[in-house]
């Protein structure tokens, strides 16, 4: 309550002499949430996002904001900050999500164009994004990131919530398989990364709307410099939607076709780009299912649970795939059994 009577008195002192109402607009993985300010006299709604200063800092999302804006994405103004008390007040780009919007027209999707269409633009906006990379801006996406989001997964979901306990053997083997990947991963061509570029941070606006062009990009605080396949395998290999592979391959083509033409530095060979993307992909779901179990056992946020079995099906699916992934499939197959049909013919 406290926390919520700081807000409204520098929302006061921020805009005076108007009258307002918030209500919670979202709020992530973090300690960070978002309430919409609404005004009595009709004016448009106004974002503030509420950082606790002990848990948050508000100056990488607003180096990154800017960073992007000046690439070309439609990121949130900032209309108003107050660092020292964590708070944001930014343009509101609306309440429907890529994944609200995406869910609406169902699997299959009852307008496969308006799907592809969505998808393009999101892909545009990235690609304007990567196109203003340059190193030294973000931090790197190093070897020791990208192994300690993995470590994840053994304290989290093995250890925590699987209530497994790796033999020696077990665990080497697991080590040697973080090796390989890290290999995969790293050497990647670099540009900038959302690090969560996916169907709930990204805003639809809709045609005719005065906020700006399709989609709205948010939740990028945590941007990195690294792999060029990462935000494509969180676009592509959502943890809250899935799409049919050859739907996905189509897209993934179309990008890399464009890509090239725009001078991104991508693989000069489709079948290399697809091999790091599924590599790739194979990181960011061991990470995700550690960071799902951490919040569901440490922060009690139980709600990403139900998300868990798409994300583990992804990672089986690319493990299955390669060969060297071999012994990381049999353990995830000791630590979550699959289902095997059987049929009787006679």
């Amino acid at each position: 309550m406290h926390r919520l009577e700081q807000l409204h008195a520098w929302l006061a002192s921020a805009m005076p002499g108007r009258n307002f109402q918030l209500a919670p607009a979202s709020a992530d993985a973090s300690f960070r949430r978002y309430f919409r300010v609404a005004f009595d006299d009709g004016t448009p709604s106004r974002i503030v996002m509420d950082a606790p200063p002990a848990h948050e800092d508000c100056r990488p999302w607003l180096h990154v904001a800017d960073l992007f804006r000046k690439a070309g994405a439609h990121v949130p103004d900032v209309l108003a900050q107050d660092l020292e008390q964590g708070f944001l007040l930014l343009s509101d780009l609306g309440s429907t999500t890529y994944l609200s919007a995406l869910k609406a027209e169902g699997t299959p999707p009852r307008d496969p164009q308006r799907v592809a269409h969505l998808y393009a633009d999101a892909l545009g906006a990235l690609a304007s994004i990567q196109l203003a990379s340059r190193p030294g801006e973000l931090p790197e996406y190093d070897r020791a990131l990208l192994l300690r989001e993995m470590m994840l997964f053994p304290e989290w979901y093995i250890a925590r919530h699987k209530d497994v306990e790796l033999s020696s053997t077990e665990s080497a083997m697991l080590q040697a398989c973080f090796e390989r990947i890290l290999t995969a991963n790293l050497a990647e061509p670099r540009v900038f990364v959302h690090r969560d570029f996916h169907s709930r941070n990204l805003m639809l606006i809709e045609p005719g709307e005065s906020r700006g062009a399709n989609p709205g990009v948010i939740d990028f605080q945590d941007a990195v410099y690294g792999p060029i396949s990462y935000d494509l395998v969180s676009l592509f290999k959502d943890a809250y939607i899935r799409w049919d592979e050859e739907f996905v391959l189509d897209l993934l083509v179309r990008y890399w076709e464009t890509a090239r033409k725009l001078g991104l530095p991508v693989r000069e060979d489709f079948a290399d780009f697809h091999r790091d993307y599924e590599w790739m992909g194979v990181q960011r779901h061991i990470k995700v299912l550690g960071i799902f179990a951490r919040l569901y056992h440490r922060d009690g946020k139980d709600g990403y649970l139900a998300d868990m079995p798409l994300v583990m099906d992804y990672l089986r699916r690319a493990c299955k795939r390669y060969r060297d992934l071999g012994p990381l499939l049999k353990l995830l197959d000791r630590l979550e059994p699959e289902d095997v049909q059987v049929g009787y013919t006679f």
